[in-house]
């Protein structure tokens, strides 16, 4: 019922212009892994100066290559934000060292805490609260967390989401009393409506820390199909699997258009609305989406080696 409420007092969003969708890119971030970036020849050709770049910490990378990826990036004038998955982490230690190497050896001073998509964890974590708890990240400038729209199943079994948000709920509180910066950066989606409806069910919970929406780059639809089903995307896949119905559209690249335009819209319609940014998951290879994101993101997209 307080979802209903709080939803009649938001301003119906019209359509976007050009204007609101280049002002929702503004500050926009995306993910890589170490044999992503290794086929970018330069990034500072691709995205604007200062992009936060996430590196994705995928079971079996050896932390020499993360650090390496960290390095390169930061060399090339970009934020670097490390995934410190807790449950491959096995103890105190390799998780401090972590830390010691990534802020000597590429300047590292934020970092994306999350519980990590293994089924046993490696040692004693076994979510993102208890690497916090560590004290290890005290001084980061800025740690973000990870969120769901559309539930995790890996976490509530039921297909609810109530664990989820009470975590949320602990990490708001942790925020208040923090000198850290945060923000929660969530799973890819391709629905609007599920995302504005769970944005505004945080707020009404009083979880007021920025969302940075998770959006799926350009791609050929049964490669985001995969990923979705792999990575657990809830409702929002029908949007994918009425595409692949159509014969049309089954062997034309999927883009984010349609999904970043209603949110825009909404943002510019309301702008307190909780979400801060967008998060790119490059899923059909980092320049097709950078590509995308100059061609609409106008000032905002302009990469390095040309502002």
């Amino acid at each position: 019922m307080a979802l209903l409420n709080f939803r009649r007092k938001e301003t119906p969003a019209p359509a976007a212009d050009k204007g609101s969708v280049e002002a929702f890119l503004k500050g926009y971030s995306i993910e890589v892994m170490p044999r992503t970036a290794e086929k970018v020849e330069s990034f500072r050709d691709l995205l604007p100066q200062e992009t936060r770049v996430y590196i994705a910490h995928i079971e079996g990378t050896p932390i020499e290559d993360m650090v390496a990826t960290a390095k390169r990036l930061n060399n090339e004038g970009f934020t670097v934000m490390p995934h410190f998955p807790a449950r491959i982490i096995p103890d105190r230690a390799t998780l401090a060292d972590w830390i010691a190497r990534y802020k000597g050896e590429a300047n590292v001073k934020q970092a994306l805490l999350l519980g990590g998509g293994v089924n046993t964890p490696a040692g004693e974590y076994d979510s993102s609260m208890q690497i916090v708890e560590t004290g290890l990240f005290d001084g980061f400038e800025r740690l973000h967390v990870a969120g769901h729209p559309e539930g995790n199943k890996d976490i509530d079994k039921d297909g609810g989401d109530k664990i989820v948000m009470e975590a949320l709920k602990w990490k708001q509180a942790f925020s208040e009393r923090t000198d850290a910066k945060m923000a929660i950066a969530t799973q890819f989606c391709f629905e609007a409506k599920p995302v504005i409806e769970w944005v505004n069910r945080l707020n009404a919970a009083g979880v007021k820390i920025p969302v940075h929406i998770g959006v799926a780059g350009p791609a050929k639809l049964q490669t985001l199909i995969k990923f979705a089903i792999a990575c657990g995307v809830g409702p929002s896949l029908k949007v994918l699997q009425k595409r692949a119905m159509d014969v049309t559209k089954l062997l034309m690249p999927y883009e984010p258009n349609e999904f970043v335009a209603e949110l825009a819209a909404h943002k510019a319609a309301n702008p307190d609305f909780g979400i801060e940014a967008v998060h790119f998951f490059p899923l059909g290879g980092i320049k097709t989406n950078a590509t995308w994101a100059i061609e609409h993101g106008g000032k905002n997209a302009v990469p390095a080696t040309q502002s």
